[in-house]
């Protein structure tokens, strides 16, 4: 569903002037001023059922923007889908808070050679299904990822990887083409969750008889952790309970709601009034109203994430880099970190930060040149500006950064048309190519330069994967293939640098900002915190009566 900004916001406001009359019969002194965020349209929570609200202490309700668009982790590559395929599949190693490998699935592992990984495996585990979990389980996993007819959004993360081996039931063996020394890294990857061999089977059936990859792994998602699917109401809520035969330490919740709630201020009144135990995310603008709440409190963490306003690439003007310098010369960053941001954000220079491997401090971005930026253009035969659109989806953020942009490129002659997408069809018309330009964002969740450049920018990677810019460099993809095979730290380093560099010049997209984590977080919620990658850790969590 496409809509214009203008319309959007008109019916929106309607809303919540509606919202607002309510909210403020009962909470008088409470700030109601606020709009739109993230995602889907959805229904909020019922009355009472959040922990406050009346509803059960055993069950955690989290409210967030946007819906999962699957229940297959191979099937989708974005972090609503991850935030709860991760906590019904399971992967071989995790990475804790401090991006550290742990063991997982395995006990523990070794590098037999420059390109063999051996895996010890857990020997007391069971699929949702009943299915053992064992080697065979492992291999069928991996080898469905890998799978060409499967077609795999994240293959990439392993596509490094030749074989995998079954040496006995409980040990299984990776070789890769090359050295490749992220590959834990890249196993502890979401993408990497382990299915039911029993469930991809019946996978495989249905697509024999027409279905899509991934059409019965949807409907009944069995892997290994501690929550298994009870409910997913497309659009709604996805509702996970307790697995009761969890091979680890079983959570103290029963059953954990992920509530579609597309409106920051619909989010902020639930966990007020206790209908959402945990929200996410929270505007910048509504942070201190979370934090003087009496029953809830603001989780803030720094994140692996960049949010950057895309060009495709294949489409004029945008296939002349003259344009899309200008266009990122005339972009004001200091006003979305500064304003819309409130700080609460670090302005990007390049596509990865400095928490992650392979950033250098020596690449310096283009700078905020709005003269200069004129110069590009008409060097570029576009000295009277051009017009095109900016696609962003309904996430408030988002849509006041296209309003500044837009305003900042109109200083330069480009007039830019705002388009808002529903959340799904955002995705899916930006992997098709049909922009040209938009705003969204890209967790670098392995904490490895590799995946903060690989799938955004290299020429096999175009669309679902990552590369929505279409951008394609011979030398940027070498080196990116060059730096995942080299072994040795520093070259890996410096070859990332080097494609920083190109990166900066080319300006295949603007790298706005590195965004912080900005969780709203019920007092009565215990052992919550939120990864660096952006997934939920609930492992821990229990709600206090």
């Amino acid at each position: 569903m496409k809509l214009s900004l203008n319309i959007f916001r008109t019916f929106f406001l309607a809303v919540l002037f509606s919202l607002a009359l309510t909210a403020c019969a009962s909470e008088p002194d409470e700030n109601s001023e606020d709009a739109a965020e993230d995602s889907e349209n959805s229904d909020t929570a019922e009355e009472g059922e959040g922990n406050n609200g009346g509803g059960s202490s055993e069950d955690l309700v989290i409210a967030t923007a946007s819906d999962a668009t699957g229940m297959d982790p191979h099937g989708s590559n974005d972090v609503p889908s991850s935030n709860v395929q991760t906590n019904i599949f399971e992967t071989l190693v995790t990475q804790d808070e401090n991006m550290e490998i742990q063991p997982n699935l395995a006990t523990e592992w070794e590098q037999i050679d420059d390109t063999t990984w051996q895996f010890t495996l857990r020997e007391d585990v069971t699929f949702h299904d009943g299915a053992e979990f064992n080697a065979e389980a492992v291999k069928a996993t991996f080898d469905r990822i890998r799978d060409e007819d499967v077609g795999s959004p994240r293959a990439f993360l392993y596509e490094m990887v030749t074989e995998v081996n079954v040496v006995d039931d409980y040990t299984v063996e990776f070789v890769t083409e090359f050295p490749f020394a992220p590959l834990p890294a890249h196993l502890a990857h979401s993408g990497g969750g382990i299915i039911s061999p029993d469930v991809i089977e019946e996978d495989y059936a249905m697509m024999e008889e027409g279905e899509d990859p991934g059409s019965y792994i949807d409907e009944n998602p069995a892997g290994t952790g501690m929550f298994k699917l009870q409910e997913w109401d497309s659009g709604n809520e996805v509702v996970l309970e307790k697995n009761e035969d969890y091979w680890g330490e079983t959570p103290d919740i029963e059953t954990v709601t992920f509530q579609v709630t597309p409106e920051d201020l619909t989010r902020v009144a639930e966990l007020d009034t206790g209908e959402a135990d945990i929200i996410f995310p929270v505007s910048p603008s509504d942070t201190s109203r979370v934090d003087n709440m009496e029953n809830a409190s603001m989780y803030v963490q720094d994140s692996l994430s960049l949010e950057y306003i895309s060009f495709n690439t294949q489409k004029e003007p945008f296939d002349d880099k003259r344009v899309r310098q200008a266009i990122s010369m005339a972009v004001d960053k200091d006003q979305i970190v500064d304003g819309i941001m409130e700080g609460a954000a670090t302005k990007a220079v390049a596509p990865i930060g400095e928490n992650v491997f392979g950033f250098s401090d020596e690449v310096e971005g283009l700078p905020y040149d709005p003269e200069q930026a004129q110069e590009l253009l008409a060097e570029a035969g576009y000295e009277d500006g051009f017009s095109t659109t900016l696609w962003t989806n309904d996430d408030r953020e988002r849509q006041d950064i296209a309003e500044v942009v837009q305003q900042q490129l109109q200083q330069i002659g480009v007039e830019v048309e705002i388009e808002v997408l529903e959340w799904g069809a955002y995705l899916d018309s930006t992997a098709e190519g049909e922009h040209d330009m938009f705003i969204l964002g890209w967790s670098t969740v392995t904490g490895d330069g590799d995946y903060g450049m690989y799938p955004l920018f290299h020429s096999d990677n175009h669309g679902e994967p990552g590369n929505r810019s279409f951008y394609e460099n011979e030398e940027v993809d070498s080196l990116l293939e060059e730096a995942r095979r080299e072994g040795d730290e520093e070259k890996r380093a410096a070859l990332y640098e080097d494609v920083m560099e190109i990166l900066v010049e080319d300006a295949p997209m603007i790298y706005s900002h590195h965004d912080d984590y900005l969780v709203g977080v019920s007092d009565d919620v215990e052992g919550f915190w939120k990864h660096p990658n952006g997934l939920y850790q609930l492992q821990d969590v229990s709600i206090s009566e």
